[in-house]
């Protein structure tokens, strides 16, 4: 990842700390940073008189704060490096030290596959929606990821990025324009803090304007996120290797299939494990009650099941037929192949019990 290209902005931390002469701190690092996290407590302790402390555990976001631990052992303020603030009360100090990366890669690359992308948009501009579906056509749309956008009232090119590039937006938005594309830099919902920005769990700013997307970012995590939420095509540009690509609508079929085989594999389970994230920016409490009292109205049993981590050794000794999921949304979605039994969403649960139809196309789950 180059890490020398990297700017951590620990200098505001530091003078917090001089400022309120705090003794002790903790550090909560996301795991692709975690190799830099010794020489981050170095540079802390030698600005400071401050001890700190490396939160250790995985963190996997700003919804996974480990304040409630750090407040037992002392800690006066928890430094969150690589995150932005979410719509959450963290219940003590806490500073979110974004992370950003200085690498600007040529759009040039990417101009042919957005090219291509507005030209699908403009055709599902121009379609016709039927009035009816049969059950059969109803399912096809289930798993058609082109099918399941809601009408388009434009085409325009939807710009977005992971946190630590959301500085190049304004600039990249310039550049496209002069390209020939019509760009916005949608604006999410509470849980996102900055325009342009997308997360595993929300993509609150797409709309009926954008007919496409393109993400400034590495890895598939967010594109296949972002692709199961809005069914619109999705190029990606990658800031550390300068490539262009796009997230194939078969992938994400093959995703849509498997998604189908656990609905319909669930249809004829009788208990269920209902999963509630202990984590401070993944409670959905609520959610989970409600899952059971849809299960106890078809005659069904769910068991509420709390944990801060979920994984496969955790859970899969419970005798139950499967699993629904209330916690990390990406859970059921990115380790389901890794469970013994169906893993499922709070939809797709829905869907296996006749309370939400197929016609309406695939719903991602989304904590707003």
């Amino acid at each position: 990842m180059d890490l020398d290209r990297h700017d951590f902005q620990l200098d505001e931390l530091v003078g917090r700390i001089k400022s309120n002469d705090h003794r002790l701190v903790a550090l909560q690092v996301p795991e692709g940073l975690k190799m830099q996290a010794l020489e981050m407590m170095d540079q802390i302790e030698d600005g400071s008189d401050a001890k700190v402390v490396l939160a250790a555990d995985p963190c996997y976001g700003a919804c996974d704060l480990v304040h409630d631990k750090m407040m037992a052992m002392g800690v006066e303020l928890v430094a969150h490096m690589g995150h932005s603030q979410m719509n959450i009360d963290s219940g003590m100090p806490t500073q979110f030290i974004p992370v950003t990366y200085e690498g600007e890669p040529e759009i040039e690359p990417v101009l042919g596959i957005l090219d291509r992308h507005r030209s699908l948009s403009m055709e599902k501009l121009e379609g016709t929606e039927p009035s009816q579906l049969s059950e059969e056509e109803a399912q096809d749309r289930f798993l058609d990821a082109v099918g399941r956008v809601s009408p388009l009232s434009d085409t325009r090119l939807g710009l977005v990025g992971s946190i630590q590039h959301l500085h190049l937006l304004p600039k990249y938005k310039e550049m496209l324009e002069k390209s020939g594309f019509e760009v916005t830099i949608p604006t999410g919902g509470d849980r996102l803090t900055f325009p342009g920005q997308v997360l595993g769990c929300n993509y609150s700013g797409d709309d009926s304007t954008i007919g496409h997307y393109l993400f400034l970012g590495s890895g598939d995590f967010h594109p296949i996120g972002m692709v199961l939420h809005t069914g619109k095509p999705l190029a990606l540009l990658d800031p550390y290797t300068g490539d262009a690509s796009e997230m194939s609508f078969s992938r994400i079929e093959r995703i849509l299939r498997q998604r189908f085989g656990l609905i319909m594999e669930i249809g004829k389970a009788e208990t269920f494990g209902i999963l509630i994230g202990e984590k401070p920016g993944q409670m959905r409490r609520n959610l989970a009650i409600r899952m059971k009292r849809i299960l106890e109205n078809h005659g069904k049993k769910g068991y509420l099941l709390a944990l801060d981590h979920v994984s496969p050794d955790l859970i899969d000794f419970y005798p139950v037929d499967a699993f629904v999921n209330t916690a990390c949304p990406r859970i059921a979605i990115d380790d389901s192949v890794r469970y013994e039994k169906p893993l499922v969403t709070p939809y797709e649960l829905e869907v296996a019990l006749g309370e939400k139809s197929w016609e309406h196309g695939y719903q991602f789950d989304e904590i707003p």
